[in-house]
């Protein structure tokens, strides 16, 4: 049976190992601005932080779910010898923020900002969140609200990194699920929740026809760019930095409301997702969103 404890002690069971992976590049040959994503495994989400920096500055869009992965970003950073000037938060999930620690220890100075609707989100969640997961991290994250680092609640719209421009963009409609950061010298795409790669996409967060529409209209608009760059905010070690992550979570929610429509029960749902993306990884997330989906359990603590 699946519900919430089972869904937490599945992603528990993950938890054993965590490797994170850098990949590092730069998009245009022009471009003062270089960039570093680090994936995790199942046991963070498949998720990547992304490391922007130029001659002198750095900035770091989103953190991680553990200490440990947070500490090989700082770690990182540290190496690159460039100034953290701002940690940027785009989303209010705990993957993107309960590993902040480390890396506010290693550079104290830099500023942790989030849009007001994401910092207003932590701090409502924060308390059901730490239950949640606390027990699942032990002491490889924080153990109550106090130990959490909320962000600067800030209403700018862009970054710079050594005076290079990047874009604060939020999706109608969204909130912070369709936030993400564009940096044009790059024609890149980092951080953000919309853009999956190579896994079943979390749709428990947004349980209706309606709010899946809106997703894929931010993704849309993020195809509409034409960016050269797309790290996907969760996605497969293997996956290629591209737009394709893009065009995969929009095709993916394309199936899954058709298969929605039709299927009886979540159980029938699952067995048509799983039958068009056999190898996605994450079953859980299909599992779960599926529950949600057919008004069979809610999520969202």
């Amino acid at each position: 049976m699946i519900n919430r404890r089972t869904t937490l002690k599945t992603i528990a069971a993950a938890a054993v190992i965590m490797i994170p992976l850098a990949t590092s590049g730069v998009a245009q040959e022009k471009s003062p601005l270089s960039w570093t994503a680090f994936r995790t495994t199942e046991a963070g989400f498949l998720r990547a932080p992304v490391l922007v920096t130029g001659k002198t500055e750095a900035v770091l869009i989103d953190s991680s779910f553990s200490y440990s992965d947070g500490k090989i970003v700082a770690d990182a950073i540290k190496a690159s010898g460039k100034k953290l000037t701002t940690i940027y938060i785009t989303a209010n999930d705990p993957d993107y923020y309960f590993g902040l620690a480390p890396v506010h220890q290693a550079f104290p100075d830099a500023r942790i900002l989030a849009a007001r609707d994401t910092v207003a989100l932590m701090r409502e969640k924060a308390e059901g969140k730490i239950k949640a997961w606390s027990p699942v991290l032990g002491d490889n994250g924080p153990k109550s609200v106090a130990e959490l680092i909320f962000p600067e609640a800030s209403d700018i719209n862009t970054l710079s990194v050594d005076g290079e421009k990047l874009e604060i963009v939020t999706a109608p409609g969204l909130k912070d699920r369709g936030r993400y950061i564009w940096v044009p010298s790059l024609s890149a795409v980092f951080g953000g929740v919309p853009v999956f790669g190579g896994m079943y996409p979390w749709v428990a967060d947004l349980p209706t026809a309606e709010e899946r529409k809106a997703w894929r209209a931010a993704l849309d608009g993020i195809l509409a760019r034409k960016p050269k760059i797309v790290v996907s905010g969760h996605g497969t070690p293997t996956w290629p930095m591209d737009a394709s992550g893009v065009s995969y979570t929009r095709d993916h929610l394309i199936a899954f409301d058709a298969e929605a429509a039709k299927a009886a029960d979540s159980n029938a749902l699952i067995a048509a997702m799983k039958k068009l993306y056999p190898d996605a990884a994450m079953p859980v997330s299909l599992e779960l969103g599926a529950k949600v989906a057919k008004g069979e359990m809610t999520w969202g603590q």
